[in-house]
């Protein structure tokens, strides 16, 4: 993501990029960002340092790191994309916390695709909610080998708008064994790690006699990075705040 993101930024006349961190363990520290990002010099080394005049910063990065970022930006008044996900509940308030000196997007999904999407999903539970022979909720995510955390974030996500239309009260991840009866009120999750996946989830609402789904795709990584360029630049413009890809997209 830190290469698509510095590769896009570069190619946008309106923005300027004026770091690209790592961690300071990465061997690729004091290299050109561009030359890292396959797009030739930027005249940006990495660093693991953010420098003074900053406006905006986009993470991607680790729950560790994003709190520090996090921060960072609350104290330096630095508006902050915040695309980390696998956060603990102590981590989120954190971000959250930050948000009371400086404006903050936070969103579990920087894909536009995604974020129009979860309104449709809204909308679609708002509607079946009170069908008198029930609907069904079934919510599969695909990512690539190297996930870590699971499910995703954007999974979690649409099940927390499915149930607060629909009233959902179990969250089940993956079944096995002799499960016995689906239960009325649970929404299923299941995970699915293969290859260089970049991130698919299929939303289902299962009825007697048809099914509806919701699907979204991502190609490349370049979905998340362009949202969270547009995320950046609604960010820079707003006083000190929690705002969400709804805000970004007037949803």
């Amino acid at each position: 993501m830190g290469q698509r993101l510095v590769a896009l930024v570069s190619a946008d006349e309106s923005l300027e990029l004026v770091a690209a961190l790592e961690s300071a363990q990465s061997p690729r520290l004091g290299q050109d960002a561009g030359e890292v990002a396959g797009i030739g010099p930027v005249g940006v080394a990495i660093s693991s340092e953010l420098p003074l005049h900053v406006d905006v910063v986009i993470d991607f990065s680790v729950p560790e790191a994003a709190t520090q970022m996090a921060q960072t930006c609350a104290k330096r008044k630095i508006a902050l994309v915040e695309a980390t996900t696998g956060l603990s509940e102590e981590q989120r308030a954190i971000v959250l916390e930050s948000a009371h000196d400086t404006s903050v997007v936070f969103a579990p999904s920087m894909s536009l695709a995604v974020n129009v999407a979860m309104k449709l999903v809204r909308e679609a539970a708002r509607a079946l909610r009170n069908l008198p022979n029930g609907v069904d909720v079934e919510i599969v995510e695909r990512h690539h080998r190297f996930k870590e955390d699971a499910p995703s974030g954007t999974a979690l996500k649409f099940g927390q708008i499915v149930a607060e239309e629909m009233g959902q009260t179990e969250h089940r991840h993956g079944r096995e064994g002799q499960t016995g009866k689906r239960p009325a009120g649970e929404i299923g999750y299941h995970a699915v790690r293969t290859g260089d996946n970049v991130g698919e989830h299929q939303i289902i609402f299962g009825m007697l006699g048809e099914t509806m789904e919701v699907y979204v795709r991502g190609h490349t990584r370049d979905s998340y990075a362009y949202g969270a360029i547009a995320a950046a630049k609604f960010a820079i413009t707003k006083s000190a705040g929690l705002y969400s890809m709804n805000d970004v997209l007037d949803l």
